[in-house]
């Protein structure tokens, strides 16, 4: 027998975001410690996004990450606005940043030095990323 009754079924009308709790990372001693949530959760994700290299490792989605590897060894002229749509495509895979500006590049011998602003729902943080042997 299939039940008639529909007075129980909740429709919700919009997705509820999820907590930014986290675990903190000690990066510079290369621990684990206690937890952290927004801002300092967001710099976290950025700093776990732009270190983690897109399709890479089975075990993140293929939306997280960067891809700059195949970028070593290509034209200026091509890799540094290709660094900047591809920065801003994996950042704003997270819900919590809004929008990614403000680039700016600078060359070294065989580094490509970039930094911009992250525009979250916690507030604005400056990024950056060295990318080696371009």
């Amino acid at each position: 027998m299939i039940p008639q009754r529909t007075d129980d079924v909740i429709l919700f009308s919009e997705e509820e975001r999820q907590t930014g709790r986290t675990y903190r990372l000690d990066i510079e001693n290369e621990k684990v410690m206690d937890y952290t949530d927004e801002m300092e959760a967001v710099k976290q994700a950025i700093y776990k996004i732009l270190n983690t290299e897109r399709y890479r490792y089975p075990i993140y989605s293929w939306n997280y990450g960067v891809e700059l590897s195949d970028l070593i060894g290509q034209p200026m002229a091509y890799t540094m606005p290709t660094v900047q749509r591809r920065i801003e495509e994996a950042l704003t895979q997270d819900d919590r940043i809004q929008s990614v500006d403000a680039f700016s590049f600078e060359q070294g011998r065989g580094t490509l030095h970039v930094t911009f602003t992250v525009h979250s729902i916690y507030g604005d943080v400056e990024g950056e990323r060295m990318i080696i042997n371009v």
